[in-house]
């Protein structure tokens, strides 16, 4: 445990910061599943809608630096591919 003040301080921001990092990682991944369900009941209203949500989360968690840019820019492509060819 910390003694000095300061570095008690750090332990609160550090808490605060890590839960809402994991808040935002995992409504990315209930959006890819919620996503990817709405594709496969053959909803394509509802699947567009909840990729462009992906896609604004997925960025967000880039600028955050939660997961790669890479892994974020291949998983918007493999989603905009099933939205498209949605029948």
């Amino acid at each position: 445990m910390a003694n000095i003040k300061s570095s008690k301080k750090a332990i609160k921001v550090i808490a605060k910061k890590t839960e809402n990092n994991h808040e935002l990682k995992a409504r990315v991944k209930n959006l890819i599943k919620d996503t990817e369900k709405a594709i496969l009941s053959g909803e394509k209203e509802s699947a567009s809608a909840l990729f462009k949500d992906v896609q604004k989360y997925l960025d967000q968690a880039v600028s955050k630096g939660l997961i790669k840019n890479n892994t974020a820019d291949r998983q918007k492509k493999r989603l905009s591919n099933k939205v498209k060819n949605m029948k």
